[in-house]
């Protein structure tokens, strides 16, 4: 699923200028934290098709990519295909 963010709000939760500074800061804070406020910053948008020969640059963050484009607009690609490790029933 890939949704559009608001840049500024993304820079203002990782306290940064620019999208070249986000990766800096987010490789200083702890897994867990980026993942929550990602999950977060995602969870009110809606779905979008994201041509990706338009991407500039891209982060990858575990089962989060965040790309973003020529025009500088900035998505957030989360990936929920978690595979099943249970077995069927026998019967």
């Amino acid at each position: 699923m890939i949704t559009p963010l608001n840049k500024s709000l993304l820079f203002s939760t990782f306290d940064v200028q620019d999208f070249q500074m986000l990766e800096t800061a987010i490789s200083n804070m702890a897994p867990s934290m980026v993942e929550y406020y990602l999950s977060d910053l995602g969870s009110n948008s809606e779905e979008f098709y994201l041509n990706k020969k338009e991407v500039q640059d891209s982060i990858n963050i575990g089962e989060y990519n965040i790309y973003i484009d020529y025009s500088e607009n900035i998505y957030l690609e989360i990936n929920t295909n978690k595979e099943s490790y249970e077995t069927a029933p026998l019967w």
